[in-house]
């Protein structure tokens, strides 16, 4: 169902409302770019843990995951080691990741990396018909040093940049209330990269809530249709029923299941 569509107009008179957004596109542009700078201006941060993953071939370290490139991209990807499938949110991601040639000629590697067992991240990438590499840090520390597991018995809690502490007084995203002992092993979606350099690896950036949002349901395309993402805050009221399908939403299914 949908209502309170756009004005219906001359060709001229929608070119020159379309210039008029043309103006603020380009100054977002800009921010965008400047924004950019300033996330390569960051400062980075040794690893010098010895991390060990699972893949195809058996066990490997964070340099292996860069496949002789200068750089990694990391999709923490939701699937704990008890669960039976991944995460619906983060699936929808996944079954966005394309070819990665275009990465790959400008010597960036893409991988996700979830705490399940190498075997069921294997059996449900063949479900899903993903070609991406998949690794699984199961036993090892780097989804709880990478803020992508939150257990405060492993290592301090840090959700969305923010300590317990602060979390006392802003309150955890899902409850609006402080960080529980119960909340313990909350796995979180995130987006990370790394650096190599000779034969050292840096952490240089992670991205977790709304940082990640451009990778999941399509939104870059759903943005610029008139009926947007169909999700119940979106302006103008009324344009579209929302279809519930938003990150946690109780339309999102695994992509297989649609």
């Amino acid at each position: 169902m949908t209502g309170n569509l756009p004005p219906v107009v001359s060709r001229e008179e929608w070119l020159a409302a379309r210039r008029e957004l043309l103006a603020k596109e380009k100054a977002l542009t800009k921010a965008r770019d400047a924004l950019n700078a300033d996330r390569r201006r960051l400062p980075m941060v040794r690893v010098d843990k010895p991390y060990t993953f699972e893949g195809p071939a058996g066990p490997v370290g964070l340099a292996d995951l860069f496949d002789g490139r200068a750089q990694l991209v990391v999709h923490h990807f939701m699937f704990a080691p008890d669960w039976d499938a991944a995460c619906a949110s983060c699936s929808s991601a996944a079954d966005g990741i394309a070819g990665l040639r275009q990465l790959h000629a400008r010597g960036t590697t893409l991988v996700a990396v979830s705490r399940a067992p190498y075997a069921k991240l294997a059996a449900f990438r063949e479900r899903m018909g993903w070609t991406f590499p998949w690794y699984s840090s199961y036993g090892s520390d780097f989804n709880y040093d990478h803020h992508a597991t939150l257990d405060d018995r492993v290592a301090p809690v840090l959700l969305h940049f923010r300590t317990e502490a602060e979390l006392r007084e802003h309150g955890v995203p899902w409850t609006g209330g402080p960080w529980t002992p119960g909340m313990n092993g909350a796995e979180m979606p995130g987006i990370s990269a790394f650096l190599r350099v000779g034969d050292e690896v840096f952490h240089t950036y992670s991205t977790f809530g709304r940082g990640i949002e451009e990778f999941h349901n399509g939104y870059r395309y759903l943005d610029l249709t008139a009926l947007g993402r169909q999700e119940p805050w979106e302006e103008p009221k009324g344009r579209a029923e929302p279809l519930g399908m938003q990150v946690g939403g109780p339309g999102m299914r695994l992509p297989d299941e649609y």
